[in-house]
């Protein structure tokens, strides 16, 4: 284990179902492997089910706490995991653009993989953005008329005081967790 983020808190917020695993569990055991404390959040608090493609159950995963009555000045970055199911239910999700807010005007690090940056959409804050996603969430990003998507696998997009990080897709992860790894040693 490193201790490159030693004193490093960090958030990752999920719904309780449809969460693709490996955006989930990867980024979390990734980040704990640099020295992070990192917490996982659900909206229902409990256990949070995932799975592999959008389609095939896989494992469940006992969330640390709720969505309610958590803060950015908590923590130093925020990760948002994909999954089509759990995507659409936190961009629904009060706490969870609430959450998405405060980490944005604290100016601190975002990070949203595959379908994670419908939730971007919903909290107000790719406005002037640069950005990735799954494919078929550009369509959505592009029509918000608000920011700008690019095809790799990982986009950093630091402006107006915070830094947004987005990837596509679980191929991406090793890029993705690099990224916000660096981005919270540089904070």
């Amino acid at each position: 284990m490193s201790s490159q983020l030693n004193g490093k808190k960090v958030l990752i917020i999920t719904a309780n179902t449809g969460i693709e695993r490996d955006e989930l569990l990867k980024p979390l055991q990734a980040l704990k492997d640099m020295g992070a404390a990192v917490t996982h959040a659900t909206i229902k608090g409990g256990t949070a089910q995932t799975f592999l493609h959008d389609t095939d159950k896989d494992t469940s995963v006992t969330s640390d706490t709720t969505l309610a009555g958590l803060s950015a000045d908590q923590f130093d970055a925020l990760v948002i995991p994909g999954g089509t199911v759990n995507a659409d239910t936190l961009r629904q999700d009060h706490d969870a653009q609430r959450l998405v807010s405060e980490f944005a005007k604290a100016g601190k690090t975002v990070a949203a993989i595959c379908h994670g940056p419908w939730l971007l959409i919903d909290a107000g804050v790719i406005a002037g953005k640069t950005l990735t996603s799954y494919p078929s969430v550009r369509t959505d990003l592009l029509n918000a008329k608000a920011a700008d998507w690019v095809d790799t696998q990982v986009k950093e997009c630091p402006a107006n005081g915070w830094t947004l990080i987005t990837s596509r897709t679980p191929d991406d992860l090793p890029a993705f967790n690099e990224a916000i790894g660096k981005s919270l040693q540089a904070a």
